[in-house]
């Protein structure tokens, strides 16, 4: 029944991302990268709780287990996902909301490695060769030469740091969610994301309390543009654990890659970005690439 429900949460995922990082980005100036940081999961906790309640009036068997297995992943992928999101929002400032984001998409081969060291994850051998073409054309695609943003070699360099941060945050994740109900991965995926953000949520409020409490007051005082950015985010995480509760991370975050075309319609669209023909060819390596890696 689950068993090709992944693609179209992933899809699912890809764009909600792109709209709640769009939103992010416009906070980022007043709020800081911490501040916008903490609107994903402080805003986007009361609907993945939401979440949670509907999942459990639909699936009634199921019973969370949160065993130490569990909180060890959680907690490692909370933290990942915190220096991830902070990362990507530099990037974006400084390479371009389309480059940056799509830098981000280096969790793929990141991720198919961790994956097979940590949960031996097999994939095909196209499937390998489709991370290797994926790879090649990520590395062009977003090349900083010619991009948009006011640094674009640092900007490269923090969207690298936020695929690597990414690619331990989706094993991670993807553990947690087995080891919370393997018996119902829908239910598992959404309480699992409700758990994460609850941490996260706290750990930011109280750590920009004690430092940068305009950054919380700017967060506030665009709570509009908070809450929308919070219910993004929330959908995002949602179709994203439940796309990572049935296939393992390489694939999904293949097909997540989705989000870099997104991405460059959204920054051509709302920040007067645009791209070069050469990264225009890279996109179409990198479209053959996703292909080749869903193919396990």
């Amino acid at each position: 029944m689950f068993a090709l429900l992944w693609v179209p949460a992933t899809i699912a995922a890809s764009a909600l991302q792109v709209a709640r990082n769009g939103l992010q980005r416009g906070l980022a100036p007043s709020a800081g990268p911490w501040g916008a940081t903490l609107v994903r999961f402080l805003f986007g906790l009361p609907f993945s709780l939401l979440f949670v309640a509907a999942a459990a009036v639909v699936t009634p068997s199921a019973r969370p287990h949160l065993t130490a297995s569990f909180w060890a992943a959680a907690m490692t992928g909370a933290v990942a996902q915190v220096l991830a999101t902070a990362a990507l929002l530099v990037a974006m400032r400084r390479a371009g909301f389309a480059v940056g984001t799509a830098l981000q998409q280096s969790s793929l081969p990141l991720a198919a490695i961790l994956g097979l060291i940590i949960f031996h994850d097999q994939l095909t051998v196209v499937a390998w060769i489709g991370v290797a073409i994926t790879s090649g054309g990520l590395a062009a695609l977003t090349w900083p030469r010619g991009a948009t943003g006011e640094q674009p070699l640092s900007g490269a360099m923090f969207g690298l740091l936020s695929g690597l941060c990414f690619g331990f945050a989706l094993n991670a994740f993807r553990h947690a969610t087995m080891a919370m109900e393997p018996a119902h991965p829908v239910y598992a995926a959404v309480a699992s994301v409700a758990v994460v953000q609850a941490m996260q949520a706290t750990f930011l409020t109280v750590w920009l309390g004690f430092r940068d409490r305009g950054a919380l007051v700017a967060v506030i005082a665009r709570w509009r543009e908070s809450l929308l950015a919070g219910l993004c985010g929330a959908c995002a995480s949602a179709c994203w654990f439940v796309a990572l509760g049935l296939a393992p991370a390489a694939p999904v975050r293949a097909v997540g890659v989705i989000e870099a075309p997104m991405a460059a319609l959204a920054g051509r669209r709302f920040f007067a970005e645009r791209l070069h023909a050469r990264q225009i060819l890279a996109g179409l390596a990198v479209i053959v690439g996703v292909v080749m890696t869903t193919l396990r």
